[in-house]
Order: C-alpha cells, then structure tokens, then sequence
C-alpha cells in the first residue's frame, strides 16, 4: 500500500457540483491499494498517518516537525488513488497491473478510513472510483511518501 501525505491548510475533494470532503489544517492523504496488500498494510499505513510529527510545536520553535495531526487537533481527508500503483519505469505509458483489483481495495481502503477514526482522528474521504477534483493549500509544503512494504 502506498500513500502521498501533505500537510495542508485545507483541502477538499468534489465529485462534480458536490463537495464529498473537506477539511481544515491536518493531512490530505491519497491512498493507492497494490496487489497482495492486507490488513497488515492497513495498520501500518493508518498507524503512520495519525504518528507522523509534521506539525510545528510552538512551545518549541526550534523543532519545525514535532506534533502528529492529533496532537494539534487537525483533521485527515483520505482520497483513494490507484494511480499510486503505476509503474512507470518502461515505456511512456503507465502499468497499473499492480493495483489491486477494486474489489480487493475498496474494502481496505475502507478498512484505513476505519483505523484513522478508531484511534480519534476527525476523517472526511473522497468517493471509491469515482473522478474527483481536489483542491489543497499546502502547509510548508510538506509531502511525504509513504509505502507499507517499505517496513517503518
């Protein structure tokens, strides 16, 4: 499982006229599920979302990156994205053979939004396969990757 973390001032997600999610200061997260991912990409992926220290902590200035999205009371909004799984190394065409199937990844993309509200954190989403338009002001800008297989 891979995930694109951005620190944002907010973001939102809409599905033609219609705002799916949105939040204030906290992470917009996009989520790409990858063959043979399972619930042990799911727990580490949502435990890394809610335990990044990205935020500043202004009882310490000189820490730029000291506070979880929790810690300053912010907000996740997670965005499936398969492209995530593209591979893009041959050719000038993406592979997307390792994207999980959607009926392999919606239910553990599901199963991440699940965690992230289980362990206390505020959680919008976009819609499962559906076209989005996504806006963000980002925060620093601060984007991190994230990738499962890649053990923490």
């Amino acid at each position: 499982m891979r995930a694109v973390v951005q620190r944002v001032l907010r973001a939102s997600v809409t599905i033609g006229d219609r705002t799916a999610g949105e939040i204030e200061r906290g992470l917009l997260v996009f989520v790409g599920v990858e063959r043979g991912d399972g619930p042990a990409d799911v727990n580490a992926i949502a435990a890394k979302i809610r335990e990044l220290r990205v935020f500043e902590d202004p009882a310490d200035p000189s820490r730029h990156v000291n506070l979880s999205v929790g810690d300053v009371g912010g907000s996740v909004l997670v965005v499936s994205q398969f492209t995530l799984a593209g591979d893009c190394r041959k050719g000038r065409r993406p592979s997307f053979d390792q994207a999980a199937p959607p009926d392999v990844a919606r239910p553990l993309y599901e199963d991440v939004v699940r965690e992230l509200r289980s362990g206390g954190i505020p959680t919008a989403t976009g819609e499962f396969q559906a076209t989005m338009q996504v806006s963000l002001v980002n925060d620093g800008p601060v984007t991190l990757l994230l990738d499962s297989r890649k053990r923490f």
